[in-house]
């Protein structure tokens, strides 16, 4: 065989390799973009747990508050940070609830998708404080989570468009069981309504509240970032004296102190009201437990609510 026969045959061999490396390397690449799961970060895990649900395999779910977290007081950490920045999209309430970390979301919204899901909200159809603040705690009107996720779904599906039919086919059967959730809520109607009066830490329970035809009094405002006063503690137990309370709540993400304190001050006054258990307001509970999803921490709060109330009328 000559020199320029080799040559040639040599040519065609390499250019072979080489269109095959080619294509076994797009190949490897679709694969990769076909199983690479979509990196959503979350601040308060009401958001990121229905997600995480609602995403199966294509997402990866990260909360960075967790169970007894107070988000209104909350700063980030560098690794909070870290993870933001790793993020493929941004998910939080908003509404003022995470109030230390808005400068954060703004600024990273300049590079990928970050988007307060409170925010996208009719403003009419939330709750305002008598000084016009708005009450963020909006998962506990389940009506309003359904939008609010509905708007986090959204931007999922235009992030990646080839998953939407199985992001809203998730959704949906999430969506079923919301309400089925609302169904199993309408049992609180069965506490008289004189008795039907939830006294909590703070003033998380509003939509709650407003749910289930229930009176809701915080010794804080809708934020924990105040001090509560001896008038504060006053103030509630001359509630509990005129609506003659069965039972108050303390929080999981909230010091209890304070509602210890109303407790105890009720008693030196006559009153005869006791702790009615623990309720989740700000943070959920452990995961990996019930009370570690939306809807078992819902749940939880029901039948806490329920049975603490309703021993009142025995």
């Amino acid at each position: 065989m000559n020199f320029q026969l080799r040559r040639f045959l040599l040519t065609i061999v390499i250019f072979v390799g080489f269109f095959l490396t080619a294509c076994n390397s797009e190949k490897s690449d679709v694969k990769s973009s076909e199983t690479e799961k979509i990196t959503i970060v979350t601040t308060i895990s009401q958001i990121g747990e229905p997600l995480s649900v609602i995403g199966g395999n294509r997402v990866e779910v990260k909360s960075l508050m967790g169970p007894s977290v107070d988000p209104h007081l909350y700063n980030a950490t560098h690794g909070d940070i870290q993870k933001i920045e790793n993020a493929d999209i941004v998910f939080f309430n908003g509404l003022n609830l995470e109030a230390n970390m808005v400068n954060i979301f703004n600024e990273i919204g300049k590079t990928k998708p970050v988007l307060a899901i409170g925010e996208t909200i009719d403003k009419q159809k939330l709750l305002q404080d008598e000084d016009g603040a708005v009450d963020p705690h909006i998962w506990f009107d389940i009506d309003l989570w359904k939008e609010a996720l509905t708007a986090a779904v959204e931007e999922l599906k235009k992030y990646s468009p080839d998953d939407a039919n199985q992001f809203e086919k998730n959704k949906e059967d999430y969506f079923v069981k919301l309400d089925e959730l609302k169904k199993e809520a309408e049992k609180i109607a069965e506490i008289p309504e004189s008795q039907r009066v939830l006294v909590t830490a703070h003033d998380a329970f509003g939509y709650f509240g407003r749910m289930y035809n229930m009176k809701v009094v915080g010794l804080q405002g809708l934020s924990t970032d105040g001090e509560i006063g001896v008038s504060d503690i006053q103030h509630t137990i001359n509630l509990i004296l005129e609506y003659r309370v069965p039972a108050v709540f303390v929080e999981s993400s909230v010091n209890q102190n304070a509602i210890k304190a109303v407790v105890e001050g009720a008693k030196k006054a006559g009153i005869d009201v006791r702790l009615g258990g623990e309720l989740f307001s700000d943070a959920m509970g452990e995961k990996g437990t019930k009370e570690g999803t939306y809807i078992g921490m819902y749940q939880h709060n029901i039948n806490t609510v329920y049975e603490a109330l309703m021993r009142g009328d025995e």
